[in-house]
């Protein structure tokens, strides 16, 4: 069994194992016996009941959430010469065309948490694919990164706007917020992202699609949740 800290025991004496607490329940739980010397991520895990063995049963889908995560993301913006004024102006931290792809395929160094281009460049992008790739970096039209309006992607995605997918047992986790945000703000977070994991349901699975749900800080224990 893991050895746990003096802060996480603490809270875990809180939690009744075999409760489940509603959303604002488990919030409620958690900020007021928050333990945490620092600003605590808050996190909601999903057990889907799909089968990750059919394509059709993948969850992948975009939302932005109301207040944000709380963690600024680095955005890297692949775009023509016209178009790296408006993309710094909307955030982006990392802005070049074929001089970044250049560095990126030289290098092999991504110091950035997503990426997004026009579609003029994604043929230029072929040449770092597999870098991209393989660090779930690259841009692509269905995960909306990719598109004419490069500065509304870049805005978008500094507001909160985030890509959330199931892994290959089923499961989806996802940061909803900061324990600073306070009750409303991550119940806010938290209803918006259950409700784009219901809509995202595929139409081909069958039974319980929402199977176990559960929240919890970043490095405190889980409460079950009621969904």
């Amino acid at each position: 069994m893991p050895k746990h800290g003096k802060r996480y025991n603490e809270l875990a004496t809180k939690i009744n194992r075999s409760q489940v607490y509603s959303l604002a329940e488990a919030l409620n739980l958690i900020i007021s016996h928050k333990t945490e010397k620092f600003d605590a991520g808050v996190e909601i895990h999903l057990r889907l009941g799909i089968d990750t063995k059919k394509s059709d049963q993948q969850i992948r889908s975009t939302i932005t959430l109301p207040h944000g995560t709380g963690k600024s993301k680095r955005v890297a913006a692949f775009v023509e010469a016209d178009k790296e004024k408006d993309a710094r102006e909307a955030g982006a931290d990392l802005v070049g065309g074929e001089d970044l792809i250049n560095e990126i395929k030289k290098t092999e160094k991504t110091d950035f948490a997503v990426a997004v281009a026009t579609p003029a460049m994604m043929p230029k992008i072929a040449v770092i694919a597999k870098i991209l790739g393989t660090r779930g970096l690259m841009p692509s039209p269905k995960n909306e990164t990719v598109g004419p309006n490069v500065a509304k992607i870049i805005s978008e995605l500094k507001k909160g706007k985030i890509t959330f997918k199931s892994d290959n047992t089923g499961n989806i986790h996802q940061l909803i917020g900061k324990i600073s945000f306070g009750q409303d703000k991550l119940l806010d977070n938290a209803e918006t992202f259950l409700e784009a994991v219901r809509k995202a349901k595929p139409s081909s699975s069958k039974g319980t699609y929402l199977k176990h749900a559960v929240l919890c800080t970043s490095m405190g224990p889980s409460i079950k949740l009621a969904v």
